[in-house]
């Protein structure tokens, strides 16, 4: 059964004094490692700023985290099934080759039930797994050296499947991200799960889960809509959106300031606009929202621009549901949506305080 998390500050409390209690039921994500660890980790401890916490080993994995190689907190899971430890031990001594089906069997498993036992403990596959860590890699070497290094870092041996891999993410190719250009992305953590940030030096044009189906199709249109003048890196726009979404997770902060460029037509600029009236720990449904922008028979092109957006969580989106209550769509995934609706509340108790 999920374990319902208490404040991130009594975590860290924990954290700090090795705590036992949480062993199993809370797990440390720290950025600047990429490590997630048990709370009772021996390792020097990170600064708070630095942390994020999860209910399970799920969590941090599909956040971007690899596990800590002193405190080896995937060890349980993986002792519960020898081939699932057997993997783990192949792809921590091989975290940058290509794995394949081809070499599950080789190692005497079979590639299907191998798939069902890695999705069923850790909400991924093995390949999976082995795939976001070789990109993560890829991503970061895209910021300081050539397509061909990122290729290398990343682990792939040819650089046609590096470009294809990049491209299903990015939704354009390496090759065709200049230097010193007007847009860059960088990849941020969030305790739920990697999100590409595009920013120039004043706005934030983009901000998506990296899992999101939709990604690859708006990164084109901004590679469009800048000429071309799009790459890799970061601007200080960058660490204003990531120090305040901390904040936000960390529940200290309920706004966002940093500014932001819209790309739409003026009704959905508007539509934008309206969503970000809704306070945290609100929801309104798509004909609330139309009623709002006066426009009461609005409510399909509301439904549209909602599902448009490309700044999530700035522009809260998933503060939109259904008229019966229910959650509907949300680009990033339901159990998103969930997850928001459910921190935003501690906005609203305290608001009412």
């Amino acid at each position: 059964m999920m374990f319902d998390l208490p404040d991130d500050n009594i975590l860290y409390a924990a954290l700090l004094a090795r705590d036992p209690a949480y062993d199993g039921r809370a797990f440390v994500g720290v950025s600047s490692t990429g490590v997630f660890c048990k709370l009772t980790c021996p390792a020097r401890k990170p600064k708070r700023e630095n942390c994020s916490f999860y209910n399970d080993v799920s969590a941090c994995l599909q956040a971007g985290f690899r596990p800590c190689k002193r405190c080896h907190p995937i060890k349980p899971a993986a002792e519960s099934d020898p081939a699932i430890a057997a993997l783990i031990a192949a792809l921590d001594a091989r975290p940058d080759y290509r794995w394949s089906e081809g070499d599950i069997s080789r190692m005497g498993f079979d590639p299907s039930t191998i798939r069902r036992a890695f999705k069923r403990q850790f909400g991924l596959t093995f390949l999976e797994m082995a795939r976001s860590r070789r990109l993560a890699h890829g991503f970061t070497a895209l910021s300081a050296g050539s397509v061909i290094d990122a290729q290398l870092d990343a682990g792939f041996d040819s650089p046609s499947a590096f470009r294809a891999a990049f491209a299903k993410l990015m939704g354009v190719a390496p090759g065709s991200l200049t230097r010193d250009a007007l847009l860059r992305a960088d990849h941020l953590k969030t305790p739920l799960g990697d999100m590409i940030a595009v920013c120039d030096t004043r706005a934030l044009h983009l901000l998506e889960f990296a899992d999101r189906k939709a990604l690859p199709t708006e990164m084109k249109r901004l590679h469009k809509a800048a000429k071309g003048s799009i790459g890799i890196g970061r601007f200080e726009t960058h660490d204003q959106i990531e120090a305040e979404l901390t904040a936000f997770f960390n529940k200290t902060k309920e706004t966002f300031t940093t500014p932001l460029a819209l790309h739409g037509t003026p009704f959905t600029r508007d539509v934008w606009k309206t969503l970000q009236t809704i306070p945290a720990g609100e929801t309104r449904s798509y004909s609330a929202v139309a009623a709002a922008m006066g426009a009461p028979q609005a409510i399909r092109a509301v439904a549209r621009a909602n599902g448009a957006n490309q700044i999530a969580i700035v522009i809260p989106c998933h503060r939109v549901i259904g008229a019966d209550g229910s959650l509907t769509g949300y680009g990033g995934g339901l159990w998103r949506k969930q997850q928001l609706i459910a921190l935003e509340k501690h906005y609203a108790d305290r608001r009412q305080q």
